[in-house]
This record gives structure tokens, sequence and C-alpha cells, in this order.
């Protein structure tokens, strides 16, 4: 049997004008996760990332705190987030406001929410992004090149919150609303563990910060 972790990004730039960077903290959160893997004498057969700067990036800072020179990765586009924006505007055209207070926040959470529901449902053709079922392809034929090339194997996927609640969705067989909030809730450089075999995958953990336990690390812990 198998191990997969699926790591979500650290900490990336919301609100900027580029998002797909880490943010300093979001660079630390990746280097504490692979201290912490380092301290425990984790290491990975295979690596796969989505192929966002943000992904990259956080895999290199876990590689930093697992002090590895060098790691062949495997990119994979279909692990790669959906565009948050393109979703919101498929339900609610106007510009929205830049969220600055905790009210615009919530407002802009309850948009996306609504419009990844129309989405998923097929209600919507967000600009420039696949159907879901294509989504959902990209992230499900990730989980069998798992299952079929890397068998007994401990493999690490860097990734973001939709794909990874997406993946968590297919294996537990949730509705949509579900896998909505799962995403919805999923924190940075969190790891979600599935043990599989050549046939199915299992969930063991979802959403986890082992590496952030503790008062030290209290103000690490973010959501965007």
């Amino acid at each position: 049997m198998g191990t997969l972790y699926l790591v979500r990004h650290g900490q990336a730039s919301f609100g900027a004008a580029d998002y797909d960077q880490l943010s300093t903290l979001g660079h630390r959160q990746a280097v504490r996760l692979g201290t912490y893997w380092r301290e425990r004498g984790m290491r990975f057969d295979a690596v796969i990332t989505g192929t966002l700067q943000r992904h990259r990036q956080t895999w290199e800072g876990i590689a930093e705190g697992l002090q590895l020179s060098e790691q062949d990765v495997l990119p994979w586009p279909g692990l790669n987030e959906y565009d948050s924006e393109a979703v919101i505007a498929a339900i609610h055209p106007e510009k929205l406001e830049k969220a600055t207070t905790p009210e615009l926040y919530r407002h802009h959470f309850r948009l996306l929410r609504d419009g990844l529901g129309a989405w998923m449902q097929g209600r919507t053709a967000p600009a420039g992004m696949p159907s879901y079922l294509d989504f959902l392809s990209g992230v499900t034929t990730a989980l069998d090149h798992v299952r079929g090339h890397h068998h007994g194997a401990r493999v690490l996927v860097v990734s973001s919150g939709g794909p990874i609640s997406t993946a968590v969705g297919h294996v537990l067989g949730t509705s949509a609303q579900t896998t909505i909030e799962l995403n919805l809730r999923i924190r940075n450089t969190s790891v979600t563990e599935f043990a599989f075999t050549p046939k199915r995958h299992m969930l063991v953990t979802y959403n986890t910060l082992p590496h952030l336990d503790g008062p030290a690390y209290e103000d690490w812990v973010t959501y965007a």
C-alpha cells in the first residue's frame, strides 16, 4: 500500500496584482513543512505539482526545509486551480470592489460559493476555464497516475484548494455543496493524506497542519 500526501500551496498574494506568488509568510510556511518532515526522516519517492508559480515555489520551500538539492518533479496541469474571478464573473458580471473589509471578504466568498455551485452543476461556463467535468478529469487522472505508477510508494502532490478538495470529494463521493465547503476551509500548506492501492484511494486525514502546531506558529495559519 502506498501513501499520497496532497499539500496546498503556501499563502499567496490575495488582493495583489499577481496572486500567483507566495508571500513571505507563504514561503516560511513551506520551509517549515519541509523542516518538520526532515526532522521525522520523511522522503518522497515521487513529487507531482501543478504548474502554477505558487505550486512550484511551495515545493521549492518544502525542498529547502528537507535540505534536498535536487529531486525530479512531474508537472501536472490538471492540478492547477480554477480561476475564481472567472467563476464569480459568470454569475456577477459587475466589477467587484476590492475586498478591504471583513464584509467585503464575506461578500466575495458568498459569490465564490454560489459561482462554484453553478459551474459544478453545468449552469455556467466561466470564461477561459474548462467545464467542471474536464477540471474533475484533470484531478482524477492524476490520482489514476499515482495508483498506476507508484504502488507501495510515498508520493507528494503540491496543488491548490480546489483540486485537493475535488480529489477528496471524488474519493468520498460527496455532494457538490460538500466539496465546495471542503474547498473554502482548506488552509495554506495543509496536508491531506490518502492511502492507496492499485485499485483505489482511501482518505486518512484532511487539511492538517502538524508543522504549525504550537504557540510559536499561531499567527502562521492562513487561508488565502
